[in-house]
């Protein structure tokens, strides 16, 4: 071989006949080198040394090479363009395939066997492609990048390696893997240290011995698409101030932390990931030591832990991430840490979330715990601050603070515990503003001593205050006494603290729920609306069958079964959402409904962005209407005609599954226009099921949108003349009645146009009277009106 390179010419074509070639290979020329007799018949087997060394922009094919010297690569390549393609590297070499130098190799579909050192090993500043190649078994790691070289793997398998399948170390150095799989390795799965920097998109990493990825020393690593499975170690261990930003990837089935973040300025961002089935003991996610952790729409679930934060200087935010099937606690913060957590849902867990000692806190908003025995602790002089939180069906205290902790609730809500909702013992300091406790089997708010700041909150177990008999006096000294206030009803210890000033002015007192206001007004007010005759018979036929069917149970009789969720069709401006808003509120005065709040959403609201975050986002959604009516506009884009697997059908399923689950604790009504809700309730087999009766919104009449006009006038001090409401009648008798037409809204921004037009009229003049100032006149009409204004119908 070695005078056939010696005898070819750049750009020949040297082609080797089949045998074994016991000589060192050296091509410096730009040749092409193939086997005469196809892939794996020419073996090249020197007893010393590099088998083959590329020093030029060479193409090798199929060839077999077998090294056995330790201190040697068995294949270099260091000048050049060279490729080397389905190539089969057998050795116990110190690398299978060294690149290294100012060298841009490509090197596809070959494989390493190399027992006695590394698999492929770049370095030095070279850069290389690897396309397609696999590394069967390595002494040591099996794909390695060092010394500020760059190197991009593509569906490349490195398996039954004695080191890291991948390790990327030095500055400068760069990683990139598309479609790799790293499996059977006895060390790390992917290793980053010392500043390099890797990218993994579509990679898998399963069956190592040791992390699955292993980041240090400022290394910086992000992955998409990627996953980490069968780990007996962590999923990633982070140190040294080392970045891992995860996007759209699972963790799975490892033994200790899913994620493990130490060290200040240690960080980890992780975007739609799922960590789960953990089969060990420890939280899913570690941070400590001052590190950070950022989760958005993730989900974490059937782990022991899910999110422990510890340490002065850590912290960790999770913002749309659902936390639920965690054996103990969901999140836990200790030692100075804080978490920023916004419509967090925790939900099968032993305690929700738990605030540990001094200094231990952050902020939560909008965050939901369900189905805990806790549903929040905080001790030991914790202070987070919680807002608008919700803790549902928890089997011990929904709020517990005891041993000096503190704390802020702000507009939160405690329902349908088995045990207190609010429960503040030892005195402590704990600030509950405007919350709300309903349907706690022990009581709404339990305060053993003073101590809690209470102002503005409710309970469904409050009593209102008795007002106070007068006292009968019969001496100065008894009108004395009976002059000054009433202490309340306290133990004699704590009166006489008290009434020497003690910290707190007794009991704080809490006020009962408010009442909703009587059935009858919300149907006043749905009676008094314009036009809209078949709406309200249909919602007082409801009405009629929810009330009998009540007397019918008091009387002990069966009471029919009845589908309250609703479909309405029409255009838009019909007082559809209107009607669904003192829907709700009937139904809370008749008390089937908890509370018969409104939550409007759209397609937006329900669909995410990536694969289950759809199911996550309606779970919360419905979660925020249990107690009331969802109300879902527009519903028909849920299921588009040409969705395929559009992710508006995973919505649809979910909902369909959640109406069935809580069919007795929300009312769900779905509208749009007429044809497209027919597609809506044909998406889903169980979707025209559970949707029984639809309501018809027709289009105002020209004469219902002038008396919307007029209330509107009247309601901001304006009149109109007669002329103007002859106008206003020829107006909506012609105006275009397409997809576009708004109804209410038109009549509103006729309204609003109108009043518009008069000011520029009056402004003009030099004086105006007060008539003048409320009088709108024909002319105020919107110019492109003229035409109409004149028109009136038969």
């Amino acid at each position: 071989m070695a005078e056939a390179m010696a005898a070819a010419e750049t750009g020949d074509t040297v082609t080797i006949g089949p045998g074994v070639y016991r000589e060192n290979v050296v091509i410096d020329k730009a040749v092409t080198v193939v086997a005469a007799d196809g892939q794996g018949t020419v073996r090249i087997e020197p007893a010393f040394g590099v088998a083959l060394t590329l020093l030029a922009s060479a193409v090798v094919r199929g060839l077999v090479v077998e090294c056995h010297d330790g201190s040697a690569p068995a294949v270099l390549m260091a000048a050049g363009e060279p490729e080397l393609t389905d190539c089969r590297i057998t050795t116990r070499s110190s690398v299978g395939i060294e690149v290294r130098g100012d060298t841009r190799p490509v090197v596809r579909r070959c494989s390493v066997d190399n027992a006695g050192g590394l698999g492929v090993r770049v370095a030095d500043g070279a850069s290389a492609r690897i396309e397609e190649c696999e590394v069967l078994a390595a002494g040591q790691a099996g794909l390695v990048v060092r010394a500020g070289a760059t190197a991009r793997f593509e569906r490349c398998r490195v398996h039954h390696a004695s080191g890291a399948a991948l390790v990327l170390t030095g500055p400068g150095s760069v990683v990139e893997a598309l479609d790799c799989e790293f499996f059977e390795v006895n060390g790390n799965g992917v290793q980053a240290e010392d500043r390099a920097v890797g990218s993994l998109t579509g990679c898998s990493v399963q069956r190592v011995t040791d992390n699955g990825l292993a980041l240090d020393t400022e290394a910086v690593l992000e992955l998409t698409g990627c996953r980490i499975s069968d780990i007996p170690e962590n999923g990633a261990d982070l140190r040294g101030r080392s970045v891992l930003r995860l996007r759209d990837s699972t963790l799975r089935s490892f033994a200790r932390n899913g994620l493990s973040v130490w060290d200040p300025q240690t960080r980890v961002e992780a975007v739609g990931c799922e960590i789960r089935d953990s089969t060990g003991d420890y939280p899913a996610v570690w941070v400590s030591d001052g590190a950070s952790a950022q989760l958005t729409d993730c989900r974490v679930h059937d782990v022991p832990d899910a999110l422990f934060v510890l340490d002065n200087g850590s912290s960790a935010e999770a913002t749309d991430c659902s936390f639920s099937q965690v054996r103990n606690t969901a999140v836990s913060v200790s030692d100075g840490a804080t978490v920023r957590l916004d419509r967090l849902r925790v939900q099968d867990a032993n305690t929700g979330l738990w605030f540990r000692d001094h200094g231990s806190g952050g902020l939560l908003t909008g965050v939901e715990v369900a189905d805990v025995a806790t549903g929040v602790i905080v001790a030991k002089g914790a202070d987070p601050v919680l807002r608008r939180c919700t803790v549902r069906g928890s089997a011990e205290a929904a709020v517990y603070v005891s041993a000096g902790g503190r704390g802020s609730f702000e507009e939160c809500l405690a329902t349908h515990g088995k045990g207190f909702g609010f429960h503040v013992i030892d005195g402590c300091r704990t600030a509950l503003t405007r919350c709300r406790a309903e349907q706690n089997a022990r009581g709404g708010f339990e305060f053993s001593e003073p101590g809690p700041v209470v102002d503005g909150c409710v309970s469904d177990d409050a009593k209102p205050a008795a007002t106070p008999e007068p006292a009968r006096a019969t001496t100065a000294s008894a009108w004395r006494d009976a002059a000054a206030p009433a202490l309340p009803s306290v133990p004699q210890a704590r009166r006489e603290a008290l009434v020497d000033g003690g910290p707190a002015a007794g009991r704080p007192q809490i006020a009962p729920l408010p009442d909703c206001r009587p059935a009858e007004e919300s149907l006043a007010e749905l009676d008094s609306l314009i036009g809209l005759e078949t709406v309200k018979q249909e919602v007082r036929t409801l009405i009629d069958l929810i009330s009998v069917g009540r007397r019918r149970q008091q009387a002990g009789l069966k009471a029919p079964s009845l589908r309250r969720h609703l479909v309405f069709t029409g255009s838009p401006g019909t007082g559809k959402t209107t009607v669904a808003r003192l829907y709700g509120e009937i139904l809370a005065a008749l008390g089937v409904l908890q509370r018969g709040h409104l939550v409007e959403v759209a397609r937006l609201d329900l669909v995410g962005e990536h694969i289950g975050s759809t199911a996550q986002r309606t779970w919360e959604v419905f979660q925020r209407s249990l107690g009331g009516v969802l109300f879902i506009d527009e519903a028909y884009a849920l299921a588009p005609e040409d969705g395929g697997r559009d992710f508006g059908r995973e919505a649809i399923d979910t909902l369909v599954k959640l109406m069935e689950d809580h069919r007795d604790d929300v009312v769900v009504i779905v509208a749009g226009y007429t044809s497209e809700m027919e597609r809506f309730l044909a998406s889903n087999p169980g979707v025209a099921s559970r949707f029984s009766r639809t309501v018809t919104f027709s289009d105002y009449s020209a004469s219902e949108l002038v008396e919307i006009t007029r209330r509107q006038a009247a309601e901001q001090e304006y009149q109109l003349s007669p002329e103007t409401v002859t106008a206003l009648l020829g107006y909506f008798a012609v105006i275009p009645k397409g997809p576009s037409f708004g109804n209410g809204r038109t009549a509103r921004q006729v309204f609003e146009t109108m009043v518009e037009r008069h000011a520029v009229r009056l402004a003009q003049l030099p004086e105006v009277t007060t008539e003048q100032l409320q009088l709108l006149l024909p002319q105020d009409l919107p110019a492109t009106t003229a035409a109409a204004a004149g028109r009136v119908p038969e």
